[in-house]
Protein backbone atom coordinates (compact mmCIF):
# COMPACT_ATOMS: atom_id res chain seq x y z
CA UNK A 1 0.00 0.00 0.00
CA UNK A 2 1.45 3.49 -0.75
CA UNK A 3 -0.52 7.14 0.47
CA UNK A 4 -2.18 9.11 -2.24
CA UNK A 5 -4.21 12.35 -1.98
CA UNK A 6 -7.75 11.19 -3.92
CA UNK A 7 -10.80 13.32 -4.38
CA UNK A 8 -14.15 11.45 -4.48
CA UNK A 9 -15.33 15.04 -5.60
CA UNK A 10 -14.73 18.88 -6.74
CA UNK A 11 -14.33 21.99 -4.35
CA UNK A 12 -12.59 23.39 -2.30
CA UNK A 13 -9.09 22.14 -0.56
CA UNK A 14 -11.02 20.00 1.90
CA UNK A 15 -12.19 17.40 -0.85
CA UNK A 16 -8.80 16.00 -0.65
CA UNK A 17 -8.36 13.31 1.33
CA UNK A 18 -5.33 11.16 2.44
CA UNK A 19 -5.79 7.65 1.35
CA UNK A 20 -3.78 4.21 1.23
CA UNK A 21 -4.12 3.21 -2.47
CA UNK A 22 -2.91 -0.48 -3.93
CA UNK A 23 -0.11 -0.18 -6.47
CA UNK A 24 0.20 -3.17 -8.87
CA UNK A 25 2.71 -4.03 -11.17
CA UNK A 26 3.03 -1.61 -14.12
CA UNK A 27 0.97 -2.66 -17.07
CA UNK A 28 2.29 -2.40 -21.37
CA UNK A 29 3.84 1.29 -21.66
CA UNK A 30 3.90 1.77 -18.31
CA UNK A 31 6.82 2.83 -15.19
CA UNK A 32 5.93 2.47 -11.54
CA UNK A 33 7.85 5.72 -10.07
CA UNK A 34 8.77 6.34 -6.07
CA UNK A 35 8.23 10.16 -6.03
CA UNK A 36 11.39 12.00 -3.87
CA UNK A 37 9.20 15.04 -4.48
CA UNK A 38 5.81 16.41 -5.93
CA UNK A 39 6.00 19.69 -7.91
CA UNK A 40 2.65 21.92 -6.99
CA UNK A 41 0.99 24.09 -9.76
CA UNK A 42 -1.90 26.46 -10.09
CA UNK A 43 -3.23 24.38 -12.66
CA UNK A 44 -4.10 21.93 -9.73
CA UNK A 45 -6.50 24.01 -8.11
CA UNK A 46 -8.52 24.16 -11.46
CA UNK A 47 -8.62 20.73 -11.38
CA UNK A 48 -9.48 20.24 -7.69
CA UNK A 49 -12.53 23.61 -8.05
CA UNK A 50 -13.69 21.34 -11.15
CA UNK A 51 -13.30 24.12 -13.26
CA UNK A 52 -11.44 21.70 -15.20
CA UNK A 53 -13.48 18.62 -15.58
CA UNK A 54 -12.11 15.11 -14.90
CA UNK A 55 -13.39 11.72 -13.88
CA UNK A 56 -13.84 11.34 -10.61
CA UNK A 57 -12.82 9.86 -8.22
CA UNK A 58 -9.31 10.63 -9.31
CA UNK A 59 -6.04 12.32 -8.00
CA UNK A 60 -4.18 15.40 -8.39
CA UNK A 61 -0.73 16.41 -9.50
CA UNK A 62 1.14 16.46 -13.01
CA UNK A 63 4.49 16.66 -11.90
CA UNK A 64 6.97 15.01 -10.10
CA UNK A 65 10.71 13.70 -9.54
CA UNK A 66 11.74 9.64 -8.16
CA UNK A 67 12.90 6.42 -9.14
CA UNK A 68 12.11 3.83 -11.68
CA UNK A 69 10.80 0.72 -9.32
CA UNK A 70 9.90 -1.14 -12.19
CA UNK A 71 8.97 -0.95 -16.48
CA UNK A 72 5.75 -3.00 -17.71
CA UNK A 73 6.45 -4.51 -21.22
CA UNK A 74 7.69 -2.13 -24.44
CA UNK A 75 9.18 0.02 -22.11
CA UNK A 76 13.04 0.69 -23.04
CA UNK A 77 13.98 4.70 -22.30
CA UNK A 78 13.68 4.20 -19.26
CA UNK A 79 14.84 1.33 -16.64
CA UNK A 80 14.78 0.43 -13.26
CA UNK A 81 16.97 2.46 -10.75
CA UNK A 82 16.52 5.52 -12.98
CA UNK A 83 16.41 9.24 -12.30
CA UNK A 84 13.38 10.36 -13.74
CA UNK A 85 11.00 13.73 -14.07
CA UNK A 86 8.26 14.23 -15.57
CA UNK A 87 4.93 16.71 -15.98
CA UNK A 88 1.93 15.65 -17.93
CA UNK A 89 -1.45 13.40 -17.87
CA UNK A 90 -2.74 11.88 -16.25
CA UNK A 91 -3.31 13.27 -12.86
CA UNK A 92 -2.26 11.63 -9.81
CA UNK A 93 1.52 12.76 -8.71
CA UNK A 94 0.26 13.76 -5.45
CA UNK A 95 1.26 9.60 -3.88
CA UNK A 96 3.74 8.27 -2.98
CA UNK A 97 4.28 5.79 -6.03
CA UNK A 98 2.43 5.37 -8.71
CA UNK A 99 2.04 3.40 -12.22
CA UNK A 100 2.14 6.21 -15.43
CA UNK A 101 2.87 6.23 -18.62
CA UNK A 102 6.25 6.13 -19.15
CA UNK A 103 6.20 8.05 -22.53
CA UNK A 104 6.21 11.35 -20.25
CA UNK A 105 9.29 10.50 -18.16
CA UNK A 106 12.49 12.09 -19.19
CA UNK A 107 15.55 10.78 -17.45
CA UNK A 108 16.93 13.63 -14.85
CA UNK A 109 20.55 14.69 -14.45
CA UNK A 110 22.25 14.03 -11.52
CA UNK A 111 23.37 17.47 -11.03
CA UNK A 112 19.57 18.55 -10.79
CA UNK A 113 17.79 17.31 -7.69
CA UNK A 114 14.48 15.64 -7.15
CA UNK A 115 13.24 18.66 -5.03
CA UNK A 116 14.48 21.08 -8.08
CA UNK A 117 13.81 18.73 -10.94
CA UNK A 118 9.64 18.62 -9.18
CA UNK A 119 9.51 22.21 -9.06
CA UNK A 120 10.71 22.88 -12.42
CA UNK A 121 9.04 20.60 -15.05
CA UNK A 122 5.87 22.27 -15.70
CA UNK A 123 6.81 26.18 -15.43
CA UNK A 124 10.02 25.42 -16.94
CA UNK A 125 8.69 24.24 -20.15
CA UNK A 126 5.91 26.74 -20.35
CA UNK A 127 8.76 29.31 -20.02
CA UNK A 128 10.58 27.26 -22.83
CA UNK A 129 7.81 27.26 -25.03
CA UNK A 130 6.16 30.10 -24.17
CA UNK A 131 9.55 32.30 -25.29
CA UNK A 132 10.76 29.65 -28.20
CA UNK A 133 8.10 28.61 -29.71
CA UNK A 134 4.74 30.42 -28.97
CA UNK A 135 6.32 33.61 -29.76
CA UNK A 136 10.45 33.53 -30.83
CA UNK A 137 11.63 35.95 -28.53
CA UNK A 138 14.85 38.19 -29.70
CA UNK A 139 17.33 40.45 -28.11
CA UNK A 140 15.99 43.63 -27.39
CA UNK A 141 12.00 42.96 -27.44
CA UNK A 142 10.35 44.28 -24.53
CA UNK A 143 7.23 42.14 -23.13
CA UNK A 144 5.64 41.97 -19.95
CA UNK A 145 4.75 39.32 -17.45
CA UNK A 146 2.14 39.05 -14.90
CA UNK A 147 2.62 37.56 -11.81
CA UNK A 148 6.73 38.00 -11.85
CA UNK A 149 7.17 36.54 -8.29
CA UNK A 150 5.44 33.02 -8.95
CA UNK A 151 7.06 29.77 -9.74
CA UNK A 152 6.86 30.38 -14.06
CA UNK A 153 7.48 33.84 -13.59
CA UNK A 154 10.78 33.99 -11.30
CA UNK A 155 12.02 31.22 -14.21
CA UNK A 156 10.99 33.60 -16.82
CA UNK A 157 12.41 36.51 -15.13
CA UNK A 158 15.94 34.49 -15.12
CA UNK A 159 15.13 33.04 -19.00
CA UNK A 160 14.41 36.52 -20.08
CA UNK A 161 17.70 38.10 -19.06
CA UNK A 162 19.79 35.06 -20.31
CA UNK A 163 17.77 36.25 -23.80
CA UNK A 164 18.46 39.87 -23.47
CA UNK A 165 14.71 40.46 -23.20
CA UNK A 166 13.34 43.61 -21.51
CA UNK A 167 10.74 42.19 -18.92
CA UNK A 168 8.09 43.70 -17.82
CA UNK A 169 6.67 42.26 -14.61
CA UNK A 170 3.72 42.91 -12.37
CA UNK A 171 3.51 41.41 -8.83
CA UNK A 172 0.99 42.15 -5.75
CA UNK A 173 3.49 43.85 -3.02
CA UNK A 174 6.55 45.50 -2.62
CA UNK A 175 8.28 41.92 -0.93
CA UNK A 176 7.56 40.54 -4.60
CA UNK A 177 8.87 43.27 -6.64
CA UNK A 178 12.30 42.71 -5.05
CA UNK A 179 12.44 38.95 -5.80
CA UNK A 180 11.45 39.50 -9.00
CA UNK A 181 13.85 42.14 -9.12
CA UNK A 182 16.58 39.99 -8.04
CA UNK A 183 15.79 37.12 -10.78
CA UNK A 184 16.52 39.03 -13.48
CA UNK A 185 13.09 41.40 -14.39
CA UNK A 186 14.34 44.52 -15.46
CA UNK A 187 10.96 46.74 -14.21
CA UNK A 188 8.32 45.89 -11.71
CA UNK A 189 4.84 47.02 -11.42
CA UNK A 190 3.11 46.79 -8.37
CA UNK A 191 -0.69 45.99 -9.58
CA UNK A 192 -1.64 47.13 -6.48
CA UNK A 193 -0.63 50.33 -6.41
CA UNK A 194 -0.22 51.25 -10.02
CA UNK A 195 -2.35 51.51 -13.26
CA UNK A 196 -0.87 48.76 -15.31
CA UNK A 197 -1.24 49.84 -18.66
CA UNK A 198 -0.32 53.19 -17.42
CA UNK A 199 2.91 52.47 -16.14
CA UNK A 200 3.77 50.17 -19.06
CA UNK A 201 3.33 53.31 -21.52
CA UNK A 202 5.34 55.38 -19.44
CA UNK A 203 8.15 52.57 -19.23
CA UNK A 204 8.09 51.80 -22.87
CA UNK A 205 7.97 55.70 -24.00
CA UNK A 206 4.55 55.38 -25.32
CA UNK A 207 5.70 52.43 -27.41
CA UNK A 208 4.56 49.28 -25.28
CA UNK A 209 4.79 45.72 -25.60
CA UNK A 210 5.33 43.10 -28.48
CA UNK A 211 4.05 40.39 -26.19
CA UNK A 212 1.98 40.24 -23.19
CA UNK A 213 2.06 36.89 -20.97
CA UNK A 214 -0.90 36.41 -19.46
CA UNK A 215 -1.56 33.53 -16.29
CA UNK A 216 -4.26 35.70 -14.36
CA UNK A 217 -7.39 35.80 -16.84
CA UNK A 218 -10.08 37.96 -16.21
CA UNK A 219 -8.74 40.26 -13.89
CA UNK A 220 -5.69 41.13 -16.21
CA UNK A 221 -6.97 40.21 -19.35
CA UNK A 222 -8.65 44.11 -20.30
CA UNK A 223 -5.30 45.57 -19.42
CA UNK A 224 -3.08 43.45 -21.05
CA UNK A 225 -4.69 44.38 -24.21
CA UNK A 226 -4.63 47.89 -23.53
CA UNK A 227 -0.47 47.28 -22.98
CA UNK A 228 0.41 45.04 -26.52
CA UNK A 229 1.62 47.49 -29.41
CA UNK A 230 0.06 47.36 -32.82
CA UNK A 231 0.42 43.76 -34.40
CA UNK A 232 1.60 42.85 -31.10
CA UNK A 233 0.64 39.32 -29.34
CA UNK A 234 -1.54 38.07 -26.16
CA UNK A 235 -0.22 34.74 -24.84
CA UNK A 236 -3.27 34.14 -22.07
CA UNK A 237 -2.00 30.73 -20.90
CA UNK A 238 -3.97 30.27 -17.22
CA UNK A 239 -6.97 31.75 -15.73
CA UNK A 240 -5.81 32.25 -12.00
CA UNK A 241 -8.48 34.91 -11.18
CA UNK A 242 -11.27 33.68 -13.44
CA UNK A 243 -11.68 32.75 -17.25
CA UNK A 244 -11.43 35.70 -19.60
CA UNK A 245 -15.15 36.74 -20.88
CA UNK A 246 -16.32 36.61 -23.81
CA UNK A 247 -15.01 39.70 -26.08
CA UNK A 248 -15.81 41.09 -29.64
CA UNK A 249 -13.09 40.29 -31.84
CA UNK A 250 -12.94 43.93 -33.26
CA UNK A 251 -11.30 44.75 -29.73
CA UNK A 252 -7.90 43.21 -31.41
CA UNK A 253 -8.55 45.29 -34.68
CA UNK A 254 -9.23 48.59 -33.07
CA UNK A 255 -6.10 48.07 -30.71
CA UNK A 256 -3.53 47.40 -33.89
CA UNK A 257 -4.45 43.92 -35.72
CA UNK A 258 -3.78 42.17 -32.26
CA UNK A 259 -2.41 38.70 -32.12
CA UNK A 260 -4.17 36.64 -29.44
CA UNK A 261 -3.51 32.66 -28.40
CA UNK A 262 -4.25 30.49 -26.05
CA UNK A 263 -1.44 27.69 -25.50
CA UNK A 264 -1.26 24.97 -23.89
CA UNK A 265 2.10 22.50 -22.45
CA UNK A 266 0.43 19.43 -24.01
CA UNK A 267 0.07 20.99 -26.91
CA UNK A 268 3.91 21.51 -27.17
CA UNK A 269 4.94 18.72 -25.89
CA UNK A 270 2.93 16.32 -27.53
CA UNK A 271 5.56 14.09 -29.31
CA UNK A 272 8.35 12.45 -27.34
CA UNK A 273 10.98 13.95 -29.65
CA UNK A 274 9.43 17.24 -28.97
CA UNK A 275 9.36 16.55 -25.26
CA UNK A 276 13.05 15.07 -24.87
CA UNK A 277 14.21 18.60 -27.01
CA UNK A 278 12.17 21.40 -24.58
CA UNK A 279 13.65 18.79 -21.80
CA UNK A 280 17.30 19.13 -22.88
CA UNK A 281 16.94 23.27 -23.24
CA UNK A 282 15.40 23.41 -19.41
CA UNK A 283 17.95 20.98 -18.42
CA UNK A 284 21.01 22.84 -19.94
CA UNK A 285 19.56 26.65 -18.59
CA UNK A 286 19.56 24.95 -15.14
CA UNK A 287 22.63 22.99 -15.11
CA UNK A 288 24.33 26.20 -16.72
CA UNK A 289 23.37 28.47 -13.62
CA UNK A 290 21.22 30.65 -15.92
CA UNK A 291 18.12 29.58 -14.57
CA UNK A 292 17.88 29.00 -10.69
CA UNK A 293 14.75 27.43 -9.43
CA UNK A 294 13.57 28.85 -6.14
CA UNK A 295 11.65 26.85 -4.36
CA UNK A 296 10.40 28.39 -1.48
CA UNK A 297 7.47 26.27 -0.16
CA UNK A 298 7.39 22.84 1.28
CA UNK A 299 4.94 20.68 2.96
CA UNK A 300 4.46 16.83 3.96
CA UNK A 301 2.23 15.15 1.14
CA UNK A 302 -0.15 14.68 4.13
CA UNK A 303 -0.37 18.37 4.33
CA UNK A 304 -2.00 18.72 1.02
CA UNK A 305 -4.68 20.92 1.62
CA UNK A 306 -2.99 23.55 3.49
CA UNK A 307 -0.58 23.95 0.44
CA UNK A 308 -3.64 25.01 -1.77
CA UNK A 309 -5.09 26.95 0.97
CA UNK A 310 -1.66 29.34 0.39
CA UNK A 311 -1.36 28.84 -3.36
CA UNK A 312 -5.12 30.31 -3.80
CA UNK A 313 -4.34 33.24 -1.24
CA UNK A 314 -1.45 34.43 -3.18
CA UNK A 315 0.73 33.53 -0.71
CA UNK A 316 3.52 31.73 -2.21
CA UNK A 317 6.47 33.01 -4.34
CA UNK A 318 8.42 31.02 -6.08
CA UNK A 319 8.23 27.60 -6.37
CA UNK A 320 6.27 25.08 -4.06
CA UNK A 321 6.79 21.03 -3.70
CA UNK A 322 5.41 18.12 -1.61
CA UNK A 323 7.37 15.54 -0.21
CA UNK A 324 6.57 11.96 0.14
Amino acid sequence: MAKAIVMQRTGGPEVMEYVDVEVGAPGPGQARVRHEAIGVNFIDVYFRSGLYPQPLPNGLGMEGAGVVEAVGPDVTHVRVGDRVVYAGHPNGAYCEVRNMPAAILVRLPDAISFETGAAMMLQGLTVQYLFNRTVKLQKGDTILFHAAAGGVGLIACQWARALGVHMIGTVGSDAKAGLARAHGCAEVINYKTEDVAARVLELTEGKKVSVVYDSIGKDTFGASLDCLRPLGTMVSFGSASGQVPPFNLNELASRGSLFITRPTLFAYAASRPELEAMSGELFAMVTSGAVKVDVRQRYNLAEAAEMHRALEARETVGSSVLLP
